[in-house]
C-alpha cells in the first residue's frame, strides 16, 4: 500500500505496485497535489504499467501546477521496469540516483 510520511510531501511507494494499487496510488497523489512532492520508490520490487501511468500523470499534473515532482529514491527494479516499458524518468530523478 502507498503511504505518506507524516512530515512533508514525501510518498513512499509499496513494494508491489500492481493494478490493485493503482487506484490507491492515484488517491494519494490527488490528496497531495498543490505543493512539491518527493517519491520514494526504493522499496519497489515490482511495478505494473497502470501504476507507472498514474505516476507519469502525476508528474504531468505537478508540472502544470509548476511544482516539483521528483523520485528521491528508486530501486533497480523500478528503474529497469520504467526503461523496459519505454518511460523516460531521467528528468524526474534526484541527482544522487541519476545513472
Amino acid at each position: 500500500m502507498a503511504s505518506t510520511k507524516a512530515a512533508g510531501n514525501d510518498l513512499k511507494l509499496a513494494a508491489i505496485l500492481d493494478l490493485n494499487e493503482a487506484s490507491e496510488l492515484r488517491g494519494k497523489l490527488v490528496s497531495m497535489r498543490g505543493s512539491a512532492i518527493a517519491i520514494d520508490a526504493s522499496s519497489v520490487e515490482r511495478v505494473g504499467a497502470q501504476c507507472m501511468q498514474v505516476l507519469m500523470a502525476g508528474a504531468k499534473a505537478w508540472e502544470e501546477d509548476k511544482h516539483s515532482f521528483t523520485f528521491a529514491k528508486a530501486s533497480e527494479a523500478f528503474l529497469k521496469t520504467a526503461q523496459l516499458i519505454g518511460i523516460n524518468i531521467e528528468h524526474l530523478l534526484a541527482k544522487e540516483i541519476r545513472q
